[in-house]
């Protein structure tokens, strides 16, 4: 068995000599014709592979979603992994944000007292579920947003049947498919309606950041084109 084994490495190392003696005694320009098709190919491999690890990635499969949806001025940055033991002056150096007022969040809100028969976010008017997103340096003010509604329904809806509260961890989770302080409304695993507040289209410049769907990654994008895209309901939901 050993010495058949030798035979066959003998054999191997004959065959890759011919072959080399082949590709020696070639005209110049074939081989390299043969040696610009096999980089060629080196390259559409590499792009190929990188297409597939981009639509694999947050960023890629994010990025995605906003230029099918036109999209076009946005941005997506990494940062360090205590970036929220960080001042608000801080995150805004590092993100190159106009200001600490263009730092934004995601937050979900559930409404505890809807009826029994409202369990997902089907009616956008009245839903089980909200994404409100408010700048780091206001104070949410979950009432506006129940008066907000209660007006948006005509007030066909008693005002008991809402009451805008945060939403468990687990379930923002569940709904959005993202974690703590990685929570975007781009690319969510539900259709939530989306609540923007109205201080940020009066940001200037028009530029904001926000969640990029992991705690590391942030999402910086056009005002005017989240608008455009995510079509949220503007509401004054905040104060200083």
């Amino acid at each position: 068995m050993e010495a058949l084994a030798k035979l066959e490495r003998v054999q191997t190392r004959i065959l890759l000599r011919i072959s080399d003696l082949e590709l020696f005694h070639l005209p110049q320009h074939f081989s390299h014709s043969l040696s610009l098709q096999s980089s060629a190919a080196a390259d559409a491999n590499a792009d190929a592979d990188a297409d597939a690890n981009a639509s694999t990635t947050t960023e890629g499969r994010l990025s995605a979603i906003l230029r099918a949806n036109s999209v076009r001025d946005f941005s997506f940055k990494r940062v360090p992994s205590d970036y929220y033991d960080w001042t608000l002056e801080a995150r805004r150096d590092i993100l190159g944000a106009a200001s600490i007022h263009h730092l934004c969040k995601s937050i979900v809100l559930v409404n505890t007292q809807a009826p029994s028969n409202v369990t997902d976010c089907s009616d956008r008017n009245y839903s089980k579920y909200y994404v409100v997103v408010v700048q780091y340096t206001s104070r949410f003010n979950a009432e506006t947003v129940k008066n907000f509604l209660y007006a948006l329904n005509n007030g066909k809806i008693s005002k008991k049947k809402f009451n805008m509260r945060l939403a468990p961890e687990e379930t923002s989770a569940k709904l959005t498919g993202y974690e703590h302080n990685g929570v975007t409304c781009i690319g969510m695993k539900t259709d939530i309606p989306v609540i923007l507040d109205e201080a940020i289209t009066k940001l200037n410049p028009d530029f904001f950041w926000l969640g990029g769907g992991e705690i590391d990654l942030k999402l910086g994008i056009r005002t005017s084109e989240f608008i455009d895209y995510v079509k949220p309901f503007i509401v004054n939901c905040s104060g200083s």
